[in-house]
């Protein structure tokens, strides 16, 4: 979950990658650093800790520079310290930042080692520095070195890249990690996602998999692997600066829990009428395809595959339809059956979750009937690659707990469901009334919102507490496990959920007056 920012302009561009930094925290991180050039000149800041120590170490000794790049990292290879964290450099003349993880680091390593490279950090990304300083003195331009070093590189990335000897000048790619191009006036951006950028513009670029970038104050221009050029559209997003800030609320996570009615109920717009599901609301001709479905696969991680869980009893019980869900990281790793007529439908809030799209690329070659993405952002690589799509329009979630995402995912699910039943020969009459109370949604969500002074007292009992149980029954077992999933990811109480009839077989031992017993019953 590591952040990227990068800038070029006739401005001073440390205030602009500080401030992308800022936007990309709630990715989390443990360092954070940046890298400036001006001709003849490169300049590092880097920090172990938060943005907030880096921008003190800016205060106390301040560098500028017209073109950039900054990084928050997440340790993967080499302890958190400021050894380790990005931007890394090569011969104090190339820089790099990284997401992702490179595969054959070592098998590159030992290559670079023996051709005179000394390395400073434990990381995989180092590597890529001293690829690109080989290309540079093989005489090769900043493009080219870097796309010849990363056809070597075996694993995911999104980097960018600047060097001492073309001043002005950004080079990015991307395999299996977001970055998009941020379009500005005399200035171009770089970042893992639009959030990084907004203050700065609303056009964007959003990369394919595969591609590399130019950005210079004047222009950007986009190559595949093999260094032709491709064209990309530039898209202006609906998303606003106030989108991503905090407002009154004490977190995102609270912000984005009372944004549920609003979100619900933007996913719902204009694909409800007439207490019916508006047709072809997933593409053109989606009745054709889903006319066909006799068997569902939900793939999903985390939140997204809860979600799915909670979808499985709804295909069954409303539609009739056969429904597995599957973890998303196990998927490639055992030979599943998929009998003729299944649809393969994935799950992702950010539309660039790893394991979903290693899933839905190796479910391609598995003979499923098409494939459907519920989703959040429409320009990720999961709904370019999905035959069928439904946009959750849940917004920015910046909290690190999924919340609007969840809800809005169910909605979408809901929609889904409901139209596969309906084409199966629903009942009208009560085909009409589940469309209704979907409709009502928004407003019980607002209902259940004004309970949070007596959650709130609630809550404080949990203070103290080091295990918790959920329980729930049906599709509220899923619910159960998103609850215990939430109570860890923020409080870091262990908690586990059980369907809840088996509390019984086992978990039952674990009770008493320190354990406290969450029933998911409404």
């Amino acid at each position: 979950m590591c952040g990227i920012v990068a800038a070029t302009a006739k401005r001073d561009v440390v205030p602009i990658l500080i401030a992308g930094l800022k936007a990309l925290e709630y990715r989390g991180y443990d360092s954070a650093g940046l890298a400036v050039l001006e001709p003849g000149n490169l300049q590092r800041l880097r920090a172990k800790g938060k943005v907030r120590d880096l921008e003190a170490l800016q205060a106390t000794d301040p560098i500028a520079g017209s073109t950039g790049i900054a990084h928050t990292r997440w340790a993967t290879h080499g302890v958190p310290n400021t050894s380790n964290a990005h931007p890394l450099v090569s011969r104090d003349d190339v820089s790099v930042v990284h997401n992702g993880i490179i595969e054959n680091h070592e098998a590159l390593r030992a290559e670079l080692i023996a051709a005179g490279y000394a390395f400073t950090s434990e990381t995989d990304t180092e590597v890529i520095a001293h690829l690109v300083h080989a290309g540079l003195d093989r005489g090769l331009s900043l493009r080219e070195a870097t796309r010849q070093a990363v056809n070597r590189l075996h694993g995911a990335y999104a980097i960018a890249v600047l060097s001492q000897r073309e001043p002005g000048h950004v080079i990015g790619a991307r395999r299996g990690s977001p970055l998009v191009v941020g379009v500005g006036e005399g200035e171009h951006f770089l970042g893992s996602d639009v959030q990084a950028l907004i203050r700065e513009t609303r056009r964007f670029v959003y990369l394919d998999e595969g591609d590399l970038v130019e950005i210079t104050r004047e222009r950007f221009e986009v190559f595949d692997t093999d260094g032709k050029p491709l064209s990309r559209t530039v898209k202006t997003t609906d998303l606003s600066a106030d989108a991503v800030e905090r407002g009154e609320y004490r977190h995102y996570m609270l912000k984005e829990i009372f944004e549920q009615p609003e979100a619900v109920a933007r996913t719902l717009e204009g694909r409800i009428a007439g207490n019916r599901v508006l047709p072809n609301i997933f593409g053109v001709d989606a009745d054709a395809l889903l006319s066909k479905v006799r068997h569902v696969h939900i793939v999903a991680c985390g939140t997204s595959y809860h979600a799915g869980l909670v979808a499985r009893y709804w295909f069954e019980g409303m539609a009739g339809i056969p429904c597995m869900v599957e973890v998303a990281s196990e998927y490639r790793y055992r030979q599943g059956v998929v009998p003729a007529g299944t649809l393969f439908l994935a799950i992702s809030q950010s539309g660039e979750t790893a394991d979903t799209l290693a899933a839905l690329r190796e479910g391609k070659t598995r003979g499923y009937l098409g494939s459907v993405a519920i989703c959040n952002v429409p320009e990720s690589s999961l709904v370019r690659e999905c035959d069928l799509v439904l946009m959750t329009r849940a917004g920015p979630e910046i909290g690190v707990a999924s919340t609007k995402a969840f809800t809005t995912q169910l909605t979408a699910l809901a929609l889904l469901v409901l139209e596969v039943a309906r084409i199966n020969g629903m009942d009208k009459d009560k085909y009409q009334r589940l469309v209704a109370q979907l409709a009502s949604l928004p407003r019980v969500i607002a209902e259940a919102l004004a309970l949070d002074p007596q959650v709130l007292k609630l809550a404080e009992r949990f203070v103290p507490k080091h295990h918790a149980l959920f329980l729930g029954r049906g599709a509220h077992w899923p619910v159960a496990m998103e609850g215990a999933l939430k109570l860890k990811e923020i409080s870091y109480i262990h908690a586990a959920a059980y369907p809840a009839g088996e509390l019984k077989h086992g978990p039952l031992a674990l009770v008493d007056e320190d354990m406290p017993v969450i029933a998911v019953a409404p």
